[in-house]
Protein backbone atom coordinates (compact mmCIF):
# COMPACT_ATOMS: atom_id res chain seq x y z
CA UNK A 1 0.00 0.00 0.00
CA UNK A 2 1.27 3.19 -0.96
CA UNK A 3 2.81 5.64 1.68
CA UNK A 4 0.50 9.40 2.10
CA UNK A 5 3.72 11.28 1.63
CA UNK A 6 1.36 13.91 0.28
CA UNK A 7 -1.63 14.11 2.75
CA UNK A 8 -1.89 17.83 4.48
CA UNK A 9 -3.82 18.05 7.85
CA UNK A 10 -4.14 20.88 9.73
CA UNK A 11 -6.92 22.51 11.82
CA UNK A 12 -9.28 25.95 11.41
CA UNK A 13 -9.87 28.48 13.82
CA UNK A 14 -13.72 29.33 12.97
CA UNK A 15 -15.02 29.81 15.88
CA UNK A 16 -16.19 26.36 16.19
CA UNK A 17 -14.27 23.09 16.43
CA UNK A 18 -13.71 21.96 13.06
CA UNK A 19 -10.98 20.18 10.98
CA UNK A 20 -9.98 20.34 7.49
CA UNK A 21 -7.66 18.23 4.91
CA UNK A 22 -6.82 19.14 1.58
CA UNK A 23 -6.04 16.39 -0.79
CA UNK A 24 -3.69 17.56 -3.80
CA UNK A 25 -5.52 15.44 -7.29
CA UNK A 26 -4.65 12.92 -8.52
CA UNK A 27 -1.13 12.61 -6.11
CA UNK A 28 -1.74 8.74 -4.44
CA UNK A 29 -2.77 5.29 -6.17
CA UNK A 30 -3.92 3.27 -3.40
CA UNK A 31 -5.51 0.00 -2.82
CA UNK A 32 -9.64 -0.23 -2.22
CA UNK A 33 -10.04 -2.93 0.37
CA UNK A 34 -13.42 -5.14 -0.52
CA UNK A 35 -16.52 -3.79 1.02
CA UNK A 36 -18.65 -5.18 4.01
CA UNK A 37 -21.99 -6.26 2.66
CA UNK A 38 -25.41 -5.14 4.89
CA UNK A 39 -28.82 -6.27 4.17
CA UNK A 40 -31.06 -2.89 4.19
CA UNK A 41 -34.92 -2.80 4.36
CA UNK A 42 -37.44 -0.41 4.70
CA UNK A 43 -40.42 -0.25 6.55
CA UNK A 44 -43.69 2.61 5.77
CA UNK A 45 -45.67 3.06 9.39
CA UNK A 46 -49.30 4.62 9.72
CA UNK A 47 -47.23 7.98 9.70
CA UNK A 48 -45.74 7.45 6.35
CA UNK A 49 -42.65 7.65 8.26
CA UNK A 50 -39.54 5.83 7.12
CA UNK A 51 -38.16 3.10 9.83
CA UNK A 52 -35.11 1.39 8.52
CA UNK A 53 -33.34 -1.70 10.02
CA UNK A 54 -30.06 -3.05 9.13
CA UNK A 55 -28.11 -5.72 10.17
CA UNK A 56 -24.24 -5.73 9.33
CA UNK A 57 -21.16 -7.80 9.93
CA UNK A 58 -19.12 -5.50 12.17
CA UNK A 59 -15.23 -5.38 11.96
CA UNK A 60 -13.66 -5.29 15.54
CA UNK A 61 -10.27 -3.52 16.05
CA UNK A 62 -8.59 -3.72 19.32
CA UNK A 63 -4.80 -1.95 20.22
CA UNK A 64 -3.19 -3.98 23.15
CA UNK A 65 -0.77 -2.07 25.72
CA UNK A 66 2.63 -3.64 26.30
CA UNK A 67 5.37 -2.40 28.93
CA UNK A 68 8.72 -2.77 27.46
CA UNK A 69 11.68 -4.16 30.08
CA UNK A 70 14.53 -1.98 30.12
CA UNK A 71 17.93 -3.98 29.28
CA UNK A 72 20.01 -1.17 28.60
CA UNK A 73 23.80 -1.56 27.55
CA UNK A 74 23.79 2.63 27.27
CA UNK A 75 21.97 5.45 27.44
CA UNK A 76 21.82 8.99 26.01
CA UNK A 77 20.15 12.00 25.71
CA UNK A 78 19.27 12.20 21.54
CA UNK A 79 22.24 14.21 19.33
CA UNK A 80 22.76 15.02 15.87
CA UNK A 81 26.08 15.02 14.21
CA UNK A 82 27.52 16.70 10.78
CA UNK A 83 26.55 14.81 7.74
CA UNK A 84 27.78 17.38 5.64
CA UNK A 85 30.33 14.95 3.59
CA UNK A 86 28.43 11.82 3.81
CA UNK A 87 26.28 10.58 1.06
CA UNK A 88 22.69 9.76 2.09
CA UNK A 89 20.70 6.33 1.04
CA UNK A 90 16.86 6.30 1.65
CA UNK A 91 16.32 2.61 2.91
CA UNK A 92 12.38 1.34 3.03
CA UNK A 93 12.77 -0.48 6.55
CA UNK A 94 10.01 -2.00 7.77
CA UNK A 95 11.70 -4.65 9.79
CA UNK A 96 10.76 -2.53 13.31
CA UNK A 97 8.99 -3.35 16.79
CA UNK A 98 6.47 -0.71 18.02
CA UNK A 99 4.94 -0.98 21.53
CA UNK A 100 2.48 1.05 23.44
CA UNK A 101 2.82 2.30 27.30
CA UNK A 102 0.88 4.16 29.29
CA UNK A 103 2.64 7.40 28.80
CA UNK A 104 5.19 6.53 26.12
CA UNK A 105 5.38 4.25 23.20
CA UNK A 106 8.94 2.74 22.07
CA UNK A 107 10.24 1.83 19.01
CA UNK A 108 12.88 -1.16 18.38
CA UNK A 109 14.72 -0.50 14.91
CA UNK A 110 17.31 -3.46 14.50
CA UNK A 111 21.24 -2.09 13.38
CA UNK A 112 22.77 -5.01 14.55
CA UNK A 113 24.52 -6.03 10.74
CA UNK A 114 25.01 -2.46 10.14
CA UNK A 115 28.21 -1.89 11.71
CA UNK A 116 27.09 0.92 13.95
CA UNK A 117 30.41 1.95 16.42
CA UNK A 118 28.91 3.68 19.08
CA UNK A 119 26.55 6.52 19.63
CA UNK A 120 27.97 9.27 17.31
CA UNK A 121 26.68 7.36 14.46
CA UNK A 122 23.57 7.46 15.40
CA UNK A 123 21.00 10.97 14.57
CA UNK A 124 17.47 10.94 16.37
CA UNK A 125 15.83 14.29 14.69
CA UNK A 126 12.25 14.29 17.16
CA UNK A 127 9.73 16.95 16.30
CA UNK A 128 5.88 17.13 17.57
CA UNK A 129 4.30 15.31 15.11
CA UNK A 130 7.55 14.09 13.17
CA UNK A 131 10.36 11.71 13.63
CA UNK A 132 13.73 11.09 10.98
CA UNK A 133 16.22 8.56 12.40
CA UNK A 134 19.29 7.74 10.72
CA UNK A 135 22.81 5.72 10.94
CA UNK A 136 26.07 5.82 9.87
CA UNK A 137 27.75 3.12 8.39
CA UNK A 138 31.03 2.92 6.11
CA UNK A 139 30.73 6.71 5.41
CA UNK A 140 27.15 6.76 4.49
CA UNK A 141 23.87 8.35 6.29
CA UNK A 142 21.58 5.20 6.01
CA UNK A 143 17.38 6.47 7.01
CA UNK A 144 15.65 3.64 8.90
CA UNK A 145 12.87 5.99 10.07
CA UNK A 146 11.39 9.25 8.23
CA UNK A 147 7.52 9.87 9.11
CA UNK A 148 6.06 13.72 9.28
CA UNK A 149 2.67 12.21 10.57
CA UNK A 150 2.96 10.36 13.82
CA UNK A 151 0.14 8.77 15.38
CA UNK A 152 -0.16 11.77 17.53
CA UNK A 153 1.85 14.44 19.37
CA UNK A 154 4.46 13.36 21.43
CA UNK A 155 6.94 16.07 24.17
CA UNK A 156 10.06 15.96 21.67
CA UNK A 157 12.50 17.53 24.64
CA UNK A 158 12.04 13.98 26.50
CA UNK A 159 12.73 11.97 23.74
CA UNK A 160 15.38 9.52 24.47
CA UNK A 161 17.24 7.00 22.80
CA UNK A 162 19.77 4.06 23.56
CA UNK A 163 21.12 0.49 22.13
CA UNK A 164 19.94 -2.69 23.56
CA UNK A 165 21.94 -5.49 21.93
CA UNK A 166 21.47 -4.94 18.32
CA UNK A 167 18.76 -2.74 18.41
CA UNK A 168 17.96 0.80 18.49
CA UNK A 169 15.14 1.98 21.02
CA UNK A 170 13.50 4.67 21.09
CA UNK A 171 11.43 6.06 24.03
CA UNK A 172 9.12 8.66 22.52
CA UNK A 173 6.98 10.76 25.46
CA UNK A 174 3.22 10.86 24.70
CA UNK A 175 1.31 14.38 25.01
CA UNK A 176 -1.99 12.14 25.94
CA UNK A 177 -1.50 9.74 27.65
CA UNK A 178 -5.19 8.26 27.97
CA UNK A 179 -4.08 7.64 23.82
CA UNK A 180 -3.96 4.08 22.62
CA UNK A 181 -1.47 4.10 19.88
CA UNK A 182 -1.48 1.44 17.32
CA UNK A 183 1.60 2.31 15.15
CA UNK A 184 4.02 4.48 15.14
CA UNK A 185 3.23 6.31 12.51
CA UNK A 186 -0.62 7.78 10.98
CA UNK A 187 -1.52 5.18 8.43
CA UNK A 188 -4.90 3.71 7.17
CA UNK A 189 -3.93 0.50 8.99
CA UNK A 190 -3.75 2.94 12.39
CA UNK A 191 -6.32 5.33 11.83
CA UNK A 192 -8.90 2.38 11.32
CA UNK A 193 -8.12 0.95 14.15
CA UNK A 194 -7.17 3.49 16.58
CA UNK A 195 -10.14 5.33 15.58
CA UNK A 196 -12.57 3.36 17.88
CA UNK A 197 -11.73 4.21 20.86
CA UNK A 198 -11.98 7.76 20.27
CA UNK A 199 -15.53 7.71 18.22
CA UNK A 200 -17.41 5.43 21.13
CA UNK A 201 -19.79 4.45 18.37
CA UNK A 202 -20.57 7.43 16.76
CA UNK A 203 -22.20 7.40 13.33
CA UNK A 204 -20.57 9.07 10.63
CA UNK A 205 -22.35 11.72 8.04
CA UNK A 206 -20.69 12.28 4.88
CA UNK A 207 -21.86 15.32 2.96
CA UNK A 208 -21.23 17.30 -0.08
CA UNK A 209 -22.24 18.16 -3.88
CA UNK A 210 -21.52 14.19 -5.27
CA UNK A 211 -23.46 11.59 -4.11
CA UNK A 212 -21.00 9.66 -5.98
CA UNK A 213 -18.36 10.67 -3.90
CA UNK A 214 -19.86 10.61 -0.86
CA UNK A 215 -20.71 6.75 -1.00
CA UNK A 216 -17.43 5.85 -2.08
CA UNK A 217 -16.04 7.28 0.64
CA UNK A 218 -18.81 5.79 3.16
CA UNK A 219 -18.25 2.49 1.69
CA UNK A 220 -14.57 2.53 2.34
CA UNK A 221 -14.23 4.10 5.80
CA UNK A 222 -17.35 1.71 7.05
CA UNK A 223 -15.14 -1.17 5.51
CA UNK A 224 -12.01 -0.15 7.24
CA UNK A 225 -13.52 0.68 10.97
CA UNK A 226 -15.88 -1.81 11.09
CA UNK A 227 -19.00 0.35 10.84
CA UNK A 228 -22.40 -0.26 8.47
CA UNK A 229 -22.57 1.40 5.18
CA UNK A 230 -25.63 3.60 4.36
CA UNK A 231 -26.75 5.31 1.25
CA UNK A 232 -29.60 7.43 1.66
CA UNK A 233 -30.08 6.91 -2.48
CA UNK A 234 -30.17 3.78 -2.19
CA UNK A 235 -33.04 3.79 0.98
CA UNK A 236 -35.19 6.26 -0.83
CA UNK A 237 -34.89 4.50 -4.07
CA UNK A 238 -36.20 0.99 -2.55
CA UNK A 239 -38.80 2.71 -1.28
CA UNK A 240 -40.18 4.15 -3.97
CA UNK A 241 -39.06 1.97 -6.80
CA UNK A 242 -37.56 4.88 -8.94
CA UNK A 243 -34.06 6.42 -9.50
CA UNK A 244 -33.38 9.48 -7.65
CA UNK A 245 -33.12 11.77 -11.27
CA UNK A 246 -36.47 10.35 -12.20
CA UNK A 247 -37.99 11.12 -8.99
CA UNK A 248 -36.34 15.00 -8.83
CA UNK A 249 -38.17 14.76 -12.62
CA UNK A 250 -41.17 14.06 -11.86
CA UNK A 251 -41.96 15.83 -8.35
CA UNK A 252 -38.89 18.26 -8.08
CA UNK A 253 -35.85 18.00 -5.85
CA UNK A 254 -37.72 19.46 -2.83
CA UNK A 255 -39.66 15.91 -2.49
CA UNK A 256 -36.54 14.44 -2.53
CA UNK A 257 -34.76 16.62 0.31
CA UNK A 258 -38.18 15.85 2.43
CA UNK A 259 -37.99 12.20 1.54
CA UNK A 260 -34.57 12.23 2.74
CA UNK A 261 -34.94 14.10 6.17
CA UNK A 262 -37.30 11.83 7.27
CA UNK A 263 -34.62 8.70 6.29
CA UNK A 264 -32.16 10.65 8.26
CA UNK A 265 -34.68 10.98 11.36
CA UNK A 266 -34.99 7.73 11.26
CA UNK A 267 -31.09 6.83 11.02
CA UNK A 268 -30.42 9.81 13.86
CA UNK A 269 -30.71 6.60 16.50
CA UNK A 270 -28.83 4.59 15.11
CA UNK A 271 -24.85 4.24 16.45
CA UNK A 272 -22.02 2.32 14.19
CA UNK A 273 -22.89 3.68 10.88
CA UNK A 274 -21.26 5.74 7.63
CA UNK A 275 -24.28 7.33 6.17
CA UNK A 276 -23.92 9.08 2.74
CA UNK A 277 -26.55 11.75 2.00
CA UNK A 278 -27.88 12.73 -1.59
CA UNK A 279 -25.53 15.58 -3.22
CA UNK A 280 -26.53 18.60 -4.94
CA UNK A 281 -29.35 20.56 -4.27
CA UNK A 282 -31.75 17.79 -4.53
CA UNK A 283 -29.57 16.69 -0.72
CA UNK A 284 -31.24 17.76 2.54
CA UNK A 285 -27.85 18.58 3.63
CA UNK A 286 -27.33 21.34 1.54
CA UNK A 287 -30.43 23.38 3.01
CA UNK A 288 -28.81 25.14 6.14
CA UNK A 289 -31.87 24.79 8.50
CA UNK A 290 -32.39 21.40 7.57
CA UNK A 291 -29.61 19.43 9.96
CA UNK A 292 -31.43 18.68 13.10
CA UNK A 293 -30.96 15.27 12.69
CA UNK A 294 -27.13 15.22 10.71
CA UNK A 295 -26.36 16.68 14.10
CA UNK A 296 -26.71 13.19 15.60
CA UNK A 297 -23.19 11.86 13.99
CA UNK A 298 -20.39 13.61 13.18
CA UNK A 299 -20.62 14.93 9.62
CA UNK A 300 -17.46 15.66 6.71
CA UNK A 301 -18.11 17.82 4.31
CA UNK A 302 -16.21 16.55 1.26
CA UNK A 303 -15.87 19.34 -0.83
CA UNK A 304 -14.11 20.71 -4.24
CA UNK A 305 -11.59 22.78 -4.12
CA UNK A 306 -9.96 24.73 -6.91
CA UNK A 307 -6.71 25.50 -4.26
CA UNK A 308 -3.20 24.70 -5.35
CA UNK A 309 -2.22 23.68 -2.12
CA UNK A 310 -3.06 23.51 1.83
CA UNK A 311 -2.79 27.53 2.94
CA UNK A 312 -5.17 28.23 -0.71
CA UNK A 313 -7.51 25.15 0.37
CA UNK A 314 -7.66 26.63 4.20
CA UNK A 315 -8.74 30.11 2.95
CA UNK A 316 -11.08 28.43 1.01
CA UNK A 317 -12.41 26.65 3.84
CA UNK A 318 -12.39 29.89 5.87
CA UNK A 319 -14.45 31.63 3.32
CA UNK A 320 -16.78 29.19 2.96
CA UNK A 321 -17.77 29.08 6.38
CA UNK A 322 -18.20 32.85 6.65
CA UNK A 323 -20.46 33.00 4.02
CA UNK A 324 -23.12 30.73 5.83
CA UNK A 325 -25.39 30.50 2.46
CA UNK A 326 -25.13 26.43 2.34
CA UNK A 327 -26.15 23.84 4.92
CA UNK A 328 -22.71 22.53 4.44
CA UNK A 329 -20.82 24.93 6.23
CA UNK A 330 -22.36 23.03 9.77
CA UNK A 331 -20.21 20.20 9.35
CA UNK A 332 -17.76 19.83 11.84
CA UNK A 333 -14.86 18.68 9.11
CA UNK A 334 -14.16 20.13 6.20
CA UNK A 335 -12.36 17.89 3.36
CA UNK A 336 -11.10 19.69 0.46
CA UNK A 337 -10.37 17.63 -2.95
CA UNK A 338 -8.06 19.00 -5.75
CA UNK A 339 -9.87 16.82 -7.92
CA UNK A 340 -11.74 13.24 -8.05
CA UNK A 341 -10.62 9.84 -9.07
CA UNK A 342 -12.05 6.67 -7.52
CA UNK A 343 -8.80 5.40 -7.08
CA UNK A 344 -7.74 7.68 -4.44
CA UNK A 345 -10.87 6.89 -2.43
CA UNK A 346 -8.87 5.35 0.26
CA UNK A 347 -6.73 8.56 0.64
CA UNK A 348 -9.93 10.56 0.89
CA UNK A 349 -11.12 8.02 3.75
CA UNK A 350 -7.57 8.49 5.42
CA UNK A 351 -8.11 12.12 5.72
CA UNK A 352 -11.72 12.06 7.15
CA UNK A 353 -10.37 10.00 9.61
CA UNK A 354 -7.26 12.37 10.35
CA UNK A 355 -9.15 15.14 10.65
CA UNK A 356 -11.81 13.65 12.80
CA UNK A 357 -9.13 12.36 15.54
CA UNK A 358 -8.13 15.96 15.34
CA UNK A 359 -11.22 17.06 16.26
CA UNK A 360 -12.26 14.45 18.91
CA UNK A 361 -8.22 15.33 20.79
CA UNK A 362 -9.14 19.10 20.91
CA UNK A 363 -12.36 17.75 22.72
CA UNK A 364 -12.92 14.30 24.45
CA UNK A 365 -16.41 15.43 25.12
CA UNK A 366 -18.07 15.31 21.73
CA UNK A 367 -18.87 11.77 21.21
CA UNK A 368 -20.81 12.46 24.79
CA UNK A 369 -22.53 15.49 23.87
CA UNK A 370 -23.50 13.50 20.72
CA UNK A 371 -24.86 10.73 22.46
CA UNK A 372 -26.94 13.78 24.67
CA UNK A 373 -28.00 14.89 21.99
CA UNK A 374 -29.55 12.26 20.56
CA UNK A 375 -31.29 10.76 23.70
CA UNK A 376 -32.76 14.23 23.99
CA UNK A 377 -34.11 13.41 20.80
CA UNK A 378 -32.49 15.95 18.26
CA UNK A 379 -34.03 18.67 18.64
CA UNK A 380 -31.91 21.13 17.13
CA UNK A 381 -30.07 22.91 19.55
CA UNK A 382 -26.78 21.62 18.57
CA UNK A 383 -24.03 22.53 20.05
CA UNK A 384 -25.60 24.66 22.45
CA UNK A 385 -27.90 22.01 24.15
CA UNK A 386 -30.70 23.20 25.79
CA UNK A 387 -32.37 21.45 29.41
CA UNK A 388 -34.54 18.76 29.17
CA UNK A 389 -38.07 19.90 28.72
CA UNK A 390 -36.84 22.38 25.72
CA UNK A 391 -39.05 22.83 23.50
CA UNK A 392 -38.05 23.67 19.71
CA UNK A 393 -41.27 25.10 18.66
CA UNK A 394 -41.22 27.64 20.93
CA UNK A 395 -37.44 27.68 22.00
CA UNK A 396 -38.07 28.09 25.66
CA UNK A 397 -37.76 25.19 28.12
CA UNK A 398 -40.90 23.47 29.63
CA UNK A 399 -41.11 22.01 32.70
CA UNK A 400 -41.81 18.55 32.59
CA UNK A 401 -43.63 16.26 35.37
Amino acid sequence: MASLSYLLISPLSLGAAMATAFIPALSLSLQNPSKTLTRVSILQSYTSKFHISFDGSKLLSSCSSFLLPRRCLFFEKFRSFSGRHLSETAVKNKDYEFYDGVADVELRLGIGTMGVQDSSDIFVDANETSLLVRVKASGTLITLMDTNQLFEKIKPSETIWYIDEDQLVINLKKYDTELKWPDIRESWASLTSGMMQLLKGTSIYLVGDSTEINEKVAGELACGIGYAPLFTSDLLERYVQQSIESWVISEGADSVAAAEAVVLESLSSHVRTVVATLGGEHGIARKPDKWRHLHAGFTVWLSKSEAADEDAAKEEARRNMQERNIGYTNADVVIKLGGWDVEHTQAVAQACLSALKQLLMSDKQLTGKKSLYIRLGCRGDWPDIKPPGWDPSIGVGSSTS
